[in-house]
């Protein structure tokens, strides 16, 4: 039914989650998954987290960090022998969302399957819901998984 499953990681315990459900729903159907990696600029400079200004060395850090979360799915999916490919997209601007559906799109897949970590109520507010974003805009059916 669905050749082609995008899978956003980002490597929380989250994302594997969804990337656990994507891996069970390709060995039954046969699919390909895609994982998509997005080292995200604007996330990095508006996170509450962050106090430092994004030099050359901290994006190249953020790069390899993930080309590993990238590594370590794509391990996961190879062991479960289900066909995988990888993308490593840089983003200077627009909401992870928008990209997501983007890639989607160009890759022409059937299904997107990401974790979501069911935010409700004020941490929604603040943070806002790319899985939320994700679900209203996509092209093609999106799985929610919940984290634990």
């Amino acid at each position: 039914m669905y050749e082609k499953i995008l899978v956003p990681v980002d490597g929380s315990a989250t994302s594997l989650a969804g990337l656990q459900e994507a891996i069970a729903l390709a060995r039954v159907m046969g699919s390909t998954i895609r994982l998509l990696h997005v080292v995200d600029e604007i996330s990095f400079m508006t996170s509450f987290e962050s106090s430092m200004a994004l030099t050359a060395e901290v994006f190249e850090s953020l790069k390899k960090a993930g080309q590993e979360v990238l590594q370590e799915a794509q391990n996961r999916v190879r062991a479960a022998g289900v066909p995988v490919e990888t993308e490593l997209y840089e983003s200077y601007a627009g909401r992870v969302s928008d990209l997501v559906i983007t890639k989607a799109r160009e890759w022409g897949a059937q299904l997107i399957v990401l974790g979501t970590h069911g935010r409700r109520g004020v941490g929604r507010m603040l943070l806002g819901s790319d899985a939320e974003q994700v679900l209203r805009q996509s092209p093609v059916p999106v799985l929610l998984v919940r984290g634990a």
